[in-house]
């Protein structure tokens, strides 16, 4: 068991808290809140309360979004954007979900978010943006909505590239494009879509729906 009792969280969602891993700082451990996932079964409509409470829970959600047919093959190219992830482990305050932690000069990376709100759309970040999109479609990667503060930078060799931290997985309700290429490629340009939409949201004030 990993011990987080004396750790604080460098990250907080509404969902999960994101700590350092005590002896291997190059790792995140996510931890979903006390309480939640029975918060969250009660707020739900009774039609979706016959599903398991375990179907609300972020980090088997996530687990099983690190099970897409893209990720299973045998292609180096396919991580060039996700942060790797390293399985399920218990710690003394509930079980986590276990990735990389990416980080640029042993500093915990810059969200996109952050970036944008800091820089605007640069030329540098358009590049990265884009080449991400084409990654998404080469590799037909399956993500909920794509949102800046789950996208961090990395620097490499003077190019920043953009990973995926959190939000992997298909949320279509019926899930074609789990076993579609034709609904996959569909899904992942309206991934796409909206997370340009998002972007301009952010950058426009966040005046009315993004979606």
């Amino acid at each position: 068991m990993i011990d987080l009792s004396g750790s604080t969280p460098f990250a907080e969602g509404g969902n999960r808290k994101c700590f350092i891993h005590p002896t291997q700082s190059d790792r995140c451990l996510k931890v979903v809140h006390p309480g939640l996932l029975e918060k969250i079964f009660k707020s739900k409509p009774w039609y979706k309360k016959f599903r398991s409470k375990d179907s609300f829970d972020d980090n088997l959600r996530e687990q099983e979004a690190y099970k897409q047919k893209a990720l299973i093959a045998n292609n180096s190219e396919v991580w060039k954007h996700i942060a790797k992830w390293y399985g399920m482990v218990e710690t003394s305050i509930g079980m986590a979900s276990e990735t990389e932690l990416i980080k640029n000069n042993d500093q915990i990376a810059e969200t996109l978010e952050n970036y944008l709100f800091s820089n605007g759309l640069t030329d540098e970040i358009k590049i990265a943006i884009n080449e991400f999109h084409q990654w998404l479609r080469d590799n037909l990667i399956l993500t909920k909505n794509l949102i800046p503060h789950n996208l961090v930078i990395k620097k490499e060799n003077n190019e920043m590239i953009i990973k995926i931290i959190d939000g992997l997985g298909s949320q279509a309700f019926i899930p074609l494009p789990n076993h579609s290429t034709f609904f996959a490629k569909r899904y992942v340009e309206r991934r796409i879509e909206l997370m340009w939409s998002r972007i301009n949201w952010d950058l426009s004030g966040r005046k009315g729906n993004w979606k």
